[in-house]
């Protein structure tokens, strides 16, 4: 690995170099976690296992397929596991695994701190629009 000499004023701490592996390992599983679907369907398994229909009608707006889609991938990372019981017709339950249990603390507080703030990001978003409207205006 190359390494470039740091900036006047930079200071180099052990094990914080950019490691582009360990941002793409980070990357990938905060694009699996940080999914519209995937936050809704770990809150909703919260309170213990439930059949994909209940997980749907909880959801409201997600197709079947996209719940599928959802569903697979979670079960796939290790944070949902789909538990089929033989009968007529077959019931399949989805149930948070430890794993997904243990993402349950940081997606609620993520989901709280989104709704307390959204009316200040929003307040931001009309002031920097407002500001870059009025820049425009003056390059006419």
């Amino acid at each position: 690995m190359t390494r470039t000499k740091p900036q006047e004023g930079t200071i180099l701490i052990p094990g914080t170099l950019h490691d582009p592996g360990d941002c793409r390992a980070v990357s990938e599983v905060l694009s699996r976690i940080g999914d519209k679907w995937t936050v809704l369907v770990v809150s909703v398994l919260g309170d213990g296992p439930l059949r994909f229909s209940e997980i749907r009608r909880a959801l409201g707006s997600i197709s079947q397929r996209m719940l599928t889609l959802t569903l697979r991938a979670l079960e796939r990372d290790g944070l949902v596991t789909r538990t089929v019981t033989p009968t007529v017709p077959p019931r399949v339950d989805y149930e948070l695994t430890k794993l997904g249990r243990s993402l349950l603390d940081p997606v609620n507080g993520l989901s709280l701190w989104a709704r307390r703030n959204r009316p200040v990001i929003e307040a931001a978003r009309r002031r920097f629009d407002a500001a870059q409207t009025s820049a425009g205006a003056g390059l006419r």
